[in-house]
């Protein structure tokens, strides 16, 4: 396959989808289908799928991982990194230039407005998020009444973590992930980053680092789901923001295009600036690039792998509920009256109108800037 698409056309259409990628990992996925498949007629309905399923096992951005080995099968390591890149650069630039703009120490009102707009209604966003997952990751179960059990026990557990452990979340993932594969695969374990659950001593570029290194590697089951890590991080171990302003980072991440992961940049930059911004958003990623590139061919085995099928059973249902979790110490930074007045509306919009989550964040960003001119 290494040749058949030109790195031109690869800058193209990934930067196109990098630019126009609203909505999450659904729109990445829908996007790169209909552009690799459809479109194209470059890999398969059969591969297409199976580089979902494979990178729904590899921790990290599974969206941004399938962009990558899409442009890896075309074009091998040259096309996954110049894909990659395409893929991730234009989104990373306009959460930067926002992320200046809402952490500006002196911005306008209507600025600070419509940021505290925009965060009202990120708890619904994580609700929104974790509903969403719910449904295929109880299919993949099977139907034994104790696989299901467990499942609910582990999304309990994620729920509850979330909401109020901070960094010890990480430890009940892999937890569960463990259980899991000792019910369903027992023999030898895999060797699991549990380090990742402790906070780097100092701060720095080296914590600034240590943050990204855990948000690229812990992303089950969307990323939606570092949410309490990072905040955990930046606002209580190292200070670098306010909740309020992790309430504008979160809703940063999901109104610009590409992965939401891309979050952390704005973290980065609240720590030590654009260049905090920037590393934070290299360190988050590279992972992606060295386990597409590296891995290859074997990829394809990992989805026959029952100990990682195992490990992101248990795993992934308590990385959503995890997610729905994040929205108590989310909703717990709000302030003003008229913001829950927007978290209600939100939540009405999106699970009960089952509307967009861009269209819920850039109204309520609205609504926030009008607040001060009244």
């Amino acid at each position: 396959m290494s040749g058949r698409v030109g790195l031109g056309t690869i800058v193209r259409e990934w930067g196109r989808i990098g630019c126009v990628g609203f909505g999450g990992p659904p729109a990445h996925i829908a996007l790169l289908r209909d552009l690799c498949v459809t479109r194209r007629g470059w890999l398969s309905d059969r591969e297409f799928e199976d580089g979902v399923a494979v990178t729904n096992l590899l921790p990290g951005p599974a969206s941004t991982q399938l962009a990558i080995l899409c442009a890896w099968r075309l074009r091998g390591a040259v096309g996954a990194v110049v894909g990659g890149v395409c893929f991730i650069v234009p989104g990373l630039l306009v959460i930067l230039a926002l992320a200046v703009l809402f952490l500006a120490d002196d911005a306008p009102a209507w600025v600070t407005g419509a940021a505290a707009g925009a965060g009202a209604a990120v708890p619904a966003v994580a609700l929104h998020a974790a509903w969403g997952l719910i449904p295929g990751s109880f299919r993949g179960v099977g139907a034994a009444r104790v696989a299901r059990a467990r499942w609910g026990l582990y999304l309990l557990l994620g729920a509850v973590a979330a909401a109020v452990t901070g960094p010890w979340l990480v430890l009940v993932l892999v937890a569960a992930g463990l259980v899991e594969v000792a019910v369903r695969a027992p023999g030898r374990a895999a060797n699991w980053p549990v380090v990742l659950a402790l906070p780097a001593a100092g701060g720095g570029l080296g914590a600034v680092a240590w943050v990204a290194a855990k948000v690229g590697a812990l992303s089950y089951g969307g990323g939606f789901v570092i949410i309490p890590l990072m905040r955990q991080d930046a606002v209580h171990t190292y200070g670098w923001m306010t909740d309020a302003q992790f309430l504008n980072a979160v809703a940063l991440g999901q109104i610009t295009p590409g992965p939401v992961v891309q979050t952390v940049a704005v973290v980065g930059y609240a720590a030590a600036g654009l260049g905090g911004g920037l590393l934070a958003a290299f360190v988050a990623f590279a992972p992606s690039f060295v386990m597409v590139i590296a891995g290859g061919p074997r990829l394809s085995r990992l989805r026959e792998d029952g100990r990682a099928q195992a490990f992101l059973t248990g795993a992934g249902a308590a990385a959503i509920g995890a997610i729905a979790g994040s929205a108590v110490p989310l909703a717990w930074s709000l302030h003003e009256p008229w913001q829950f007045v927007l978290l209600g509306l939100a939540a009405l919009w999106l699970l009960a109108l089952r509307r967009g989550v861009v269209s819920a964040l850039v109204a309520a960003g609205v609504v926030g800037a009008l607040v001060p001119l009244l």
